[in-house]
């Protein structure tokens, strides 16, 4: 898949050098970059969004102790 981005003048010129000292691609580490952080910022926003709808009465939570419980956790 072909993406484009605007990097910061400062962002690109790292990425830039990084990429001449290192032999390889500028696509190489913004394809690193994105997968390193992919999950977390997945994590993240779909907590945020659960909390919501904890907030809104949406969703319920479950004690601790029952989870425990329910899958023979207790100690």
């Amino acid at each position: 898949m072909v993406l484009s981005i605007r990097l910061p003048s400062d962002v690109e010129a790292r990425l830039k050098n990084l990429a001449a000292k290192t032999g390889r691609t500028k696509s190489y580490y913004i394809t690193e970059a994105i997968c390193e952080h992919l999950d977390d910022l997945e994590d993240l926003y779909l907590a945020e969004q659960r909390l919501r709808d904890i907030r809104a009465g949406k969703t319920q939570t479950i004690p601790i102790e029952e989870v425990m419980k329910r899958y023979g956790l207790e100690g």
